[in-house]
């Protein structure tokens, strides 16, 4: 038997790309924030879609810079991670410090990298067209990193407010059989 389910919980159903770290910078200053919505939309040039809250100061100066770097935190930053997404950068103004995180400088973009995270991708704004009505944001990355001391590291998955998890066992699945 289905049981209703709050709509408040569907993200935590459906979210399988990993929790992010959305850095900007805008008016030389660098922020940085949490974000649990990406998704891919297309492979080469690589693609991605986040939906960035308008109330949020990172929605400004992504408008404003039209580039950003999205970082790939390792599980061992959940406590930093949920940290920067907890407060604004209008309260905190260098959340990088506040949070014992550092930053380092990107070669394509102005906005920084994140030191200590699996990954970070620069990107610029590719389609800001739903900005305004739904806060959605088509991004470029034009440079991509990796960091070889966070081989293996895993990845966080936002099921809601402060609770993550990480990936697990890999399955591959056969291929189908030929048909004749």
């Amino acid at each position: 038997m289905m049981q209703e389910l709050p709509l408040s919980r569907v993200a935590g159903l459906l979210g399988s790309a990993p929790v992010v770290m959305l850095a900007t910078s805008s008016g030389g200053r660098a922020n940085v924030m949490a974000m649990a919505w990406l998704t891919m939309v297309e492979f080469e040039p690589p693609l991605l879609a986040c939906v960035v809250g308008s109330d949020h100061l990172s929605f400004a100066s992504l408008r404003a810079s039209r580039e950003c770097v999205i970082a790939v935190p390792p599980a061992g930053l959940a406590d930093r991670l949920v940290a920067v997404g907890s407060v604004s950068g209008r309260e905190v103004p260098d959340k990088f410090a506040a949070f014992g995180l550092t930053h380092l400088p990107a070669t394509e973009v102005a906005a920084p990298l994140v030191d200590g995270c699996i990954a970070n991708l620069e990107c610029r704004i590719r389609d800001d067209s739903l900005a305004g009505s739904l806060n959605l944001f088509v991004l470029e990355v034009v440079k991509a990193w990796i960091d070889p001391a966070q081989k293996g590291a895993k990845t966080l998955h936002h099921l809601g407010e402060a609770r993550f998890f990480t990936e697990g066992e890999t399955v591959t699945a056969r291929p189908p059989a030929p048909r004749t």
